[in-house]
């Protein structure tokens, strides 16, 4: 019997010690809560209980950035929208350095989109589209 129960103990250790990390993703390992690195793709081995992975997606990610209500420089009230696209560059520094760098990269193109259409009158709004996108870029970037 006791045999049976070190078998079945043995058998969930390396099962959940086995991870597999897909080609566009990254593994961050921590041991005992301190950082050892990012590891991948492929088949990673942890020590459960000690070590402790987070899947991070190095694809490209999108999402909307939810309308804003912004008072331009003419003191025109408009309503304002964008698409983010981003991908994760240091799989490290997107777990270590923010808690939820999906939630921050969205708060960052918000605030970042309020900023630069309300120093712009409604005509520079509505003809350098272009320019007033790569303004957003380099800000955001800057801050990402």
């Amino acid at each position: 019997m006791l045999l049976l129960l070190i078998g079945i103990f043995l058998f969930f250790i390396l099962a959940n010690s086995i991870k597999i990390v897909t080609e566009y993703e990254r593994g961050v390992i921590f041991r005992l809560g301190r950082l050892v690195g990012a590891r991948g793709p492929g088949l990673i081995f942890i020590i459960p209980i000690i070590e402790r992975m987070v899947k991070v997606s190095l694809r490209t990610l999108t999402f909307d950035v939810t309308p804003q209500e912004v008072m331009t420089k003419d003191n025109v009230p408009i309503k304002i929208n964008a698409v983010v696209w981003f991908r994760v560059m240091d799989p490290v520094k997107a777990v270590v350095e923010v808690e939820n760098y999906q939630l921050a990269t969205m708060q960052i193109a918000q605030t970042t989109l309020r900023g630069v259409a309300g120093q712009l009158e409604l005509d520079e709004i509505l003809a350098e589209r272009e320019k007033i996108n790569q303004r957003l870029q380099k800000i955001i970037d800057e801050q990402t």
